[in-house]
């Protein structure tokens, strides 16, 4: 396994796994939300994503984190395996809450000076809110998934879709099974 998509809703751990998983083969780590997200929340113009976009996923071994449309034909195409981590709506739910207290009450940096505004847990708009994305579009990314799968234009890639942590921890521990 060396060229590897990471995918799931916001919270399900593609981050975290993803950076364990190519740590754990050797191969660097493309976190499509650092591209993405540029100073002050902006975000990067569409062409200029997909270039570089591109340009990470031409290297032969990678794991890329992340769920963008706009790019998911390039990652894909060269892609060998994408992992779903399709977790329970209650476990992804407390993830992303317990994360985006965190980070909010920390003010961790996240990518390019970007810190979760405190706004997450108030605005209605899942485009301003994290927490609230996570739960509108969760069936939504369980369909997009659930399709692809089925779909035979990714019929070169092996889907590996994990429904628990414990399913989780057992594939990073050994990817290779």
């Amino acid at each position: 396994m060396r060229r590897v998509s990471i995918v799931g809703v916001p919270g399900s751990g593609k981050t975290t796994i993803g950076r364990r998983l190519a740590t754990s083969l050797g191969v660097p780590f493309v976190e499509l939300d650092e591209i993405f997200h540029q100073p002050g929340w902006e975000d990067l113009p569409l062409d200029d994503f997909r270039s570089r976009v591109s340009d990470a996923v031409s290297t032969d071994e990678w794991v890329v984190d992340g769920n963008y449309s706009a790019v998911q034909d390039l990652v894909w195409q060269r892609a060998e395996t994408v992992v779903w981590l399709d977790l329970p709506r209650r476990v992804v739910m407390r993830r992303v809450i317990m994360r985006t207290a965190r980070r909010a009450s920390t003010r961790e940096e996240l990518w390019n000076g970007n810190r979760e505004p405190l706004s997450n847990f108030y605005r209605w708009d899942p485009q301003k809110n994290i927490v609230r994305w996570a739960w509108v579009k969760y069936p939504a990314y369980s369909d997009r998934y659930a399709a692809a799968i089925e779909d035979p234009l990714h019929a070169h890639i092996r889907f590996i879709r994990l429904r628990s942590a414990a399913e989780v921890d057992a594939f990073v521990a050994r990817p290779s099974l």
